[in-house]
């Protein structure tokens, strides 16, 4: 076995399904090594998107996903994914190549220091210098990826390591031949950090290694149950991680329908109760936690997105749940704090409750609010623009969804608009960037969605501006028969910024584009695209790219939409 072998055969003995890649010289024994054990090998025309894809499939099967990249600017260009998974809290490996160990800072082609590169934003670095080493530095990323908070796991592996050692020697050797003195020494150092690199290397066989255990929460359980006991106005808001045990989504799902609490859903939590249940609340979110007396924050923090703390009253009792010691008091220490696993916990706490019909009242005047406001959705949608309407789009989008659908979300104003009037179908079926508000997830994550789930419908919602970043990346899809249907909401702008730059400055620099025929585009890397540029049709095409990608081919939906004022005032800070 050379060295790309060990990595494969760590891979396989794993379980691990897909290798996402961008070809380099430095890495190509591990993609040998792993089509050789039926590993399958995708690779991709920009390294950020194979560790997209690798959290995407991380995600939605609770398996450490993996990509590798080739040594310098293959490995710099992931650093944008890496940090994505890094705050989305996603298990990734990132194999990455090197120069080889005896030119390590010698000026070797693509060699920098790329472990100080990675240190801010993964939770290890494994830099590799013997070959024995390999197959324990990959089952220890694997492994550490996926304990207590999961997060991207740097391993390094120079190039030296991976190729035959017969052919290693032949390279040092002939670096090293020559009479002279200072040949002769160079030989001898080149030998000795040989047999340094290949001490152990012999013959072995790779072991599953046992993933880490779940972090438990059960400690609080009795005091968070009076609590609950005790409240009129309770509110639960359930993050994506909680859903980090993806193997038991349904089961998580069901504990959140027994303990009858009102819930928010956010992330990767969205369609937990399916498209329509009762509890799950969609609008008005600040105003109920203003109103509730109790908040439940499962695996939530609270940072921007609940306005750093201020959202939820001062007089509401706090509970948090999260595997994160800073997560769980980031800006405001809870009343009740519970570190672990927020989904066991929902489970654990409601085989100890039964709630039956309280908070009816509550409920009924959430519902109320949130029916308000689909109504007003619902006229919005209905109102003239240019060419159509977005809302109208999403709408009829969300009537089309197959019930095993998974939809990736990428982009600001329209993808905006579609997180209100789109209805995940259930459990683990919404991918969108996670908190670093990342463009670009797209064409990755719709990628490993699609391998992870490939008997459902992948639907890759996109603004036209965060579009640019995935265009190319429909020649992977082709090449690699991933059918995705992507639907392209295309204003001719960076619609989100615009709206309020526009007000505060004046000015609209910078956020201008074309209305681009980008089905055009994508039928030259070898997918279908569609044109829709009248509302009548909006039906007509949706379904027509259902069809084409039931045919196994990625379709593409140029939408060409007008602008409403449904978002106005939507920019985070």
């Amino acid at each position: 076995m050379h060295g790309g072998d060990r990595v494969a055969a760590v891979l396989k003995a794993q379980g691990i399904p897909v290798l996402f890649t961008l070809c380099g010289g430095h890495i190509s024994p591990i993609l040998s090594g792993a089509r050789a054990r039926g590993i399958r090998v995708v690779d991709v025309r920009d390294e950020a998107t194979a560790v997209f894809a690798a959290d995407a499939m991380a995600r939605l099967t609770g398996i450490p996903g993996v990509a590798a990249v080739t040594a310098g600017p293959g490995v710099t260009n992931t650093i944008t994914a890496v940090k994505n998974a890094q705050l989305a809290q996603s298990p990734v490996v990132v194999i990455g190549g090197a120069a080889p160990t005896v030119l390590k800072g010698r000026g070797a082609l693509q060699d920098i220091d790329q472990s100080a590169l990675f240190k801010p934003h993964v939770k290890a670095i494994f830099a590799v210098r013997k070959v024995a080493d390999l197959i324990g530095a990959m089952q220890r990323a694997l492994r550490l990826s996926a304990e207590g908070v999961p997060g991207p796991v740097f391993v390094e592996c120079p190039i030296d390591l991976l190729y035959g050692e017969e052919l290693i020697r032949g390279w040092y050797g002939a670096a090293g031949g020559g009479k002279s003195l200072s040949a002769k020494m160079l030989g001898w150092y080149l030998q000795r950090h040989l047999r340094k690199m290949f001490a152990g290397s012999g013959e072995v066989s790779v072991d599953r290694v046992d993933w880490p255990s779940v972090p438990e929460a059960g400690a609080d359980l009795a005091q968070v149950c009076k609590a609950l006991r005790g409240a009129e106005r309770p509110l639960l808001v359930v993050g994506s991680q909680a859903l980090l045990q993806a193997s038991r989504a349904a089961e998580i799902a069901a504990a959140v329908e027994r303990l009858g609490v009102p819930v928010y859903l956010s992330g990767m939590a969205r369609g937990l109760l399916g498209k329509n249940h009762q509890r799950h609340m969609r609008h008005q979110r600040r105003n109920a936690l203003k109103e509730a007396d109790l908040v439940m924050l499962a695996g939530v923090p609270c940072d921007f997105r609940l306005d750093y703390g201020k959202h939820v009253r001062r007089s509401a009792k706090l509970v948090s749940v999260n595997r994160s010691r800073s997560d769980l008091r980031m800006n405001r220490r809870p009343d009740i704090g519970v570190l672990g696993d927020a989904g066991q916990f929902l489970c654990a706490l409601a085989g100890t409750t039964d709630n039956g019909g309280r908070w009816e009242d509550w409920q009924k005047q959430l519902r109320e609010r949130d029916q308000q406001r689909e109504t007003e959705i619902e006229a919005l949608a209905a109102a003239r623009t240019e060419f159509v309407n977005p809302l109208q789009l999403l709408r009829e989008l969300n009537r089309t969804l197959a019930e095993d659908s998974v939809i990736v979300a990428d982009g600001g104003d329209f993808v905006g608009s579609a997180s209100y009037t789109l209805r995940p179908r259930g459990p683990l079926s919404w991918l969108d960037p996670g908190v670093f508000g990342t463009l670009g997830v797209g064409a990755g994550f719709a990628l490993g969605a699609k391998l992870a789930r490939p008997d459902s419908e992948v639907w890759a919602v996109y603004g036209d501006g965060a579009f640019g970043f995935s265009l190319v990346e429909f020649d992977t899809f082709a090449r690699h028969g991933v059918p995705v249907i992507a639907v392209v909401g295309n204003d001719g702008g960076w619609a989100q910024i615009a709206r309020e730059q526009v007000k505060m400055l004046g000015d609209d620099v910078g956020t201008v584009l074309a209305r681009t025929d980008y089905h055009r585009a994508v039928e030259g890397l070898g997918a279908a695209g569609l044109l829709l540029d009248a509302p009548e049709k909006v039906g007509q095409v949706l379904q027509q790219a259902r069809d084409i990608a039931a045919s196994g081919r990625p379709v593409l939906v140029n939408a060409l939409i007008g602008t409403t004022d449904f978002r106005e005032g939507s920019i985070s800070m």
